[in-house]
């Protein structure tokens, strides 16, 4: 035991003898703002630590971490995000990495729960820390099972200030509770000081305990806000909660997905009638859209994830209408009834949304059925009850000699187009569960196939 924990702390605090630029304590920070910030910076959260200098890099990569302006200096927007409650596992130094992502050696992990907050009922602690292993359990092989009277892989305890460790609570707020990683056997410590909850009039417990089992599974922080792995707590409701995409990826690049949920999955999307809202890429992959959720289909992997679409964009629940991606500036846009948004990976950009008669609809259209950016000739293609535009990016403005008739251009799809998007010089446009190919040039008529068969279904 003794060794495990001297192993952690060289984890921690290895990165603090290096000879590197640092800056000094100005007056204007007090001693408390200042050994917050050794503790948040250095993942050194011990009382012994009384240097007044902390190295210049480690305040530039915490700022660039927050999104906060990055200057090398504790300015007051700096001191403030470090403040806010968040997990006790350091955002900067190695141990956040997690070096050669350790993992479990084995799917099936066994936990057990030393002692009660006097916060909740037992059964309330039980049930939250239950269904806190349950989200990981839901997108991988793992399984969790508590055990009582025996040895446990994972153990889980309350405790406050000083609890054996070396790595002491710092009272109520600040840090939450810390994990340790698989290489270090995974345990979980809440800090008895704060006021556990099953609701959000305190902290809720069901929320930190997702949070500290991904640092258990082998998971550090994600610089990806919204995230459950992002390091400061959020209140989110905790009835709804949600792995956002990046948690996903991240435990599933460890140990892959859950073999019974990838099965229903693919049973759903390969329903012969099934119809998509939308189609786009992403970045590469191939993003198609159905009522609240999206599927994610990766060149690169096998596995295709289906995710809610407010797990990736929160104000955008439900009912995407037509999308599509201009590679070039990395930047997707969604439309959604009269309005559209646009969005570079995740992050909705400022000004939007707007209003989709600025592109130069008329008042009579109300909505857009379908879209596709054509990135050789700069053009996108709005399709919208029976007829189609054709905008171009580079001026800003609607081609001349639209709107027109898509049964004139396109016969074979019909008189509508419920999703479209174009790839390698081929315009796909999808009609309930068909898919019609084009050549973009010359509208030629390539084929039709089921629209999803590009998931892989038959």
């Amino acid at each position: 035991a003794k060794m495990k924990r001297f192993l952690l702390i060289v984890a921690l605090c290895g990165a603090l003898s290096c000879a590197l630029p640092v800056i000094q304590e100005t007056e204007q920070i007090s001693k408390e703002d200042m050994m917050l910030a050794k503790v948040t910076v250095e993942g050194n959260s011990t009382p012994v630590v009384r240097s007044k200098i902390i190295p210049e890099h480690r305040i530039l990569q915490m700022q660039q971490f927050f999104g906060l302006k990055v200057t090398g200096k504790l300015d007051k927007n700096t001191l403030d995000a470090m403040k806010k409650p968040r997990c006790g596992v350091p955002d900067i130094g190695e141990y956040n990495t997690f070096p050669s992502s350790p993992k479990w050696k084995k799917n099936d992990l066994k936990y057990r729960v030393l002692n009660y907050t006097p916060d909740m009922d037992k059964a309330d602690v039980d049930n939250a820390i239950a269904r806190a292993w349950k989200v990981w359990s839901d997108v991988t092989p793992l399984t969790f099972t508590r055990v009582y009277g025996e040895s446990a892989d994972i153990d889980i305890s309350f405790a406050a200030g000083s609890h054996g460790d070396y790595i002491p609570f710092d009272g109520q707020g600040g840090q939450l509770a810390h994990a340790y990683s698989p290489a270090f056997g995974g345990d979980a410590h809440f800090d008895e000081d704060e006021i556990w909850t099953r609701d959000l009039k305190g902290t809720n417990l069901f929320l930190v305990a997702a949070h500290e089992f991904g640092h258990s599974l082998g998971l550090g922080h994600s610089r990806v806000w919204g995230a459950l792995m992002f390091p400061t707590y959020q209140p989110w409701d905790p009835q709804n909660l949600r792995l956002h995409p990046d948690d996903i990826e991240g435990i599933q690049h460890l140990y892959g997905n859950n073999p019974v949920r990838q099965l229903k999955l693919r049973q759903n999307m390969c329903d012969p009638h099934l119809t998509f809202d939308a189609v786009t890429t992403l970045r590469k992959e191939t993003v198609f859209f159905k009522d609240s959720f999206f599927w994610r289909k990766n060149p690169l992997r096998r596995d295709i994830e289906k995710t809610p679409i407010s797990a990736f964009w929160p104000v955008l629940s439900s009912g995407i209408d037509a999308a599509y991606e201009n590679e070039v500036d990395d930047t997707v846009f969604l439309f959604k009834g009269h309005k559209y948004w646009a969005t570079k990976g995740s992050i909705i950009q400022p000004g939007f949304p707007k209003n989709i008669h600025h592109l130069g609809f008329p008042r009579t259209v109300q909505k857009i059925d379908a879209a596709a950016y054509d990135k050789s000739s700069k053009k996108t293609y709005f399709f919208s009850g029976n007829s189609y535009w054709r905008y171009d990016e580079a001026k800003h403005s609607m081609e001349k000699g639209y709107p027109r008739k898509i049964t004139v251009d396109f016969h074979e799809t019909g008189h509508k187009v419920d999703a479209a998007f174009l790839v390698n010089g081929h315009l796909y446009l999808f009609n309930g569960s068909k898919q019609y190919e084009f050549d973009s040039r010359t509208k030629q008529f390539l084929g039709e196939t089921k629209s999803n068969r590009r998931l892989g279904c038959q």
